[in-house]
């Protein structure tokens, strides 16, 4: 298999996780090109994901240079993919949901700074209910950080429709805005290193594995690490002689 000679750039490392982020463990590689392409599938409307701010990302490009992209996303270790019965399903690396999680909590207060100018008062705030613990509270933490005193009123509306192990999270947060608590400057830097430090991505290498059935040691080179990952393949327990033999 020809190695990949592209190499992405950090925005569209977030421009496809951020699409990636609508078919997680319900979609794979090829539903993902489609959105990112644009396309007016059947399927693709029926799941919303014309919806996604990411839809039509790569309309110019054709659907194979859109795969290769996503197979490059794969390959260090962005996404990656997983059989959920018998399709293998894209899903996040914890790399990958480090910087999704990151930046989609920056979309979400966005969205509420456009509520402020619009005059929005009592906006439905059930759509933030069951969302991922960890990125609830990044996104408290971001909102706390702000000091923006006109997020109050949403985050109590917030309160009032969420369940109680995030209730006093919020409350928190509230608290901390109108005490004005000082910002500490160096978790907001951790946080920041972290994801640009995601952002590089990990480059794929020949490795040895253990054979189960012999016990010697084989390479494992990278373009069947490509070809694993891609279709959501488990490590390799056999050596290429011990596999021919186990198929005769």
């Amino acid at each position: 298999m020809k190695a990949k000679t592209i190499q992405l750039t950090h925005e569209e490392i977030k421009i496809i996780l951020r699409a990636a982020d609508s078919i997680i463990a319900e979609g794979g590689r090829t539903l993902l090109a489609k959105m990112l392409k644009g396309s007016r599938e059947k399927k693709v409307l029926e799941l919303e994901l014309d919806k996604n701010p990411a839809y039509g990302f790569y309309k110019q490009e054709k659907l194979e240079v859109v795969m290769e992209k996503i197979d490059w996303m794969i390959d260090h270790s962005f996404l990656t993919t997983e059989y959920f019965g018998k399709l293998p399903m894209i899903v996040f690396t914890e790399r990958g949901w480090l910087i999704e999680s990151d930046q989609y909590t920056d979309e979400l207060i966005h969205e509420w700074e456009k509520w402020i100018f619009r005059g929005k008062t009592k906006p439905d705030m059930n759509y933030l209910k069951d969302r991922n613990r960890g990125m609830i509270l990044l996104m408290l933490q971001k909102i706390r950080e702000s000091g923006n005193k006109s997020f109050i009123p949403y985050l109590t509306l917030w309160k009032e429709n969420e369940y109680k192990k995030f209730q006093a999270e919020i409350s928190q947060t509230i608290k901390a805005i109108e005490e004005q608590v000082p910002v500490d400057e160096a978790v907001i830097r951790e946080r920041e290193n972290k994801v640009q430090e995601a952002l590089k991505g990990v480059t794929l290498n020949d490795y040895s594995l253990k054979c189960f059935e012999c016990g010697e040691r084989f390479v494992f080179p990278v373009a069947e690490q490509r070809f694993y990952r891609q279709k959501g393949f488990k490590l390799p327990k056999r050596c290429p002689e011990c596999r021919e033999k186990k198929w005769k």
